[in-house]
């Protein structure tokens, strides 16, 4: 790391996320300048010899309510620029120092070719699942985490417990021709990506149908336990299963989270998410979504904020993992 106003005439990096040799370590940018990637990290056009994988999903299809999601990705980065320069909080280490992560880009999508997306995302997914690194998505409205799971149980060989934070249950009626991000859990489960006994939806504040067994701590409920009980729960009900945790941003209160799709009062805070997060690095985490930030609807960009902020905490709880000889690699 570059010592800080060591060159008067140049006193701190700049596109440090141009430079694909620098892997480890946190960056000193300013907050304001310089190419903008994922928590500065450097951008790579493969993921080999990388821990972790970071890339956008910018997927926007047949919401019900307001669209937007495409920008998702873009809106995560540029906010992520804030939370560089100091030891990640509630860390209070520099999660970079030994495990490398590239911000590999975004997926292409044909918006013209909705039928194509999935496979599309599956496809790309798969790509940089074969290199062995952890994936993080930024996303993009939720569907995207139906081909997401495909590809990553076709690496593990066996499906996945799934523990969600969101509003809705995503278990709509789905023939399976649908593109919808209300669907994804029932295309799931269907296909048996996802085992239900050993998953969880945490912060559900509507009425669906059908919950295809898997437990829910709903937003009530959840805000009367507290996030340390919720997790406690989570790590309970999911045990030793190998577990994908997927954030739909609406799992938190609009007042937190006013930049999403379908924006549901009674959700908890980003403080609360932040804390329940932190708190389950005992399972065998598998991967990664944060999903339906949708910035045109937040002049203010918090929503952003607080997706890149949980995304963190997801890496800070792979190097603790890591830096516990516990191997992140899939």
């Amino acid at each position: 790391m570059a010592e800080l106003n060591a060159d008067p005439l140049h006193p701190r990096p700049v596109d440090d996320a141009l430079d694909a040799s620098r892997r480890y370590g946190e960056s000193i940018e300013a907050n304001y300048a310089g190419a903008v990637s994922f928590l500065r990290r450097p951008y790579a056009r493969s993921a080999e010899g990388f821990d972790v994988a970071v890339w956008g999903v910018p997927l926007d299809t047949s919401v019900s309510n307001r669209p937007g999601t495409r920008f998702g990705p873009r809106a995560i980065r540029e906010a992520s620029t804030v939370n560089v320069g100091d030891p990640a909080y509630p860390f209070g280490f520099d999660i970079f120092a030994d495990m490398a992560v590239a911000d590999t880009g975004d997926c292409s999508l044909d918006y013209g070719r909705v039928e194509l997306m999935p496979d599309a995302i599956e496809a790309q997914a798969a790509k940089r699942l074969a290199t062995g690194a952890h994936l993080v998505t930024l996303g993009g409205d939720h569907f995207l985490t139906y081909p997401v799971l495909k590809a990553l149980v076709a690496r593990l060989g066996r499906p996945v417990a799934l523990v969600q934070f969101d509003a809705h249950q995503d278990t709509w009626d789905d023939d399976g021709r649908r593109i919808d991000h209300g669907t994804m859990i029932t295309r799931a489960v269907r296909d048996g990506l996802i085992v239900p006994e050993r998953s969880m939806q945490v912060g559900i504040r509507t009425h669906a149908p059908q919950d295809y067994g898997i437990a829910i701590v709903d937003g009530l409920l959840a805000g009367e336990m507290g996030p340390l009980a919720v997790a406690s729960r989570i790590l309970g009900h999911v045990e030793d299963a190998p577990v994908y945790v997927s954030f739909d941003i609406d799992c938190l209160d609009p007042a937190f989270a006013p930049g999403t799709g379908t924006p549901v009062p009674g959700g908890v805070s980003s403080a609360f998410a932040i804390s329940c997060l932190r708190r389950l690095g005992a399972l065998d985490l598998k991967g990664f979504d944060i999903v339906e930030v949708s910035p045109p609807y937040d002049h203010a960009g918090i929503t952003a904020l607080a997706g890149c902020s949980l995304a963190q905490a997801y890496l800070g709880l792979l190097a603790e993992r890591k830096r516990a000889g516990v191997s992140i690699a899939l």
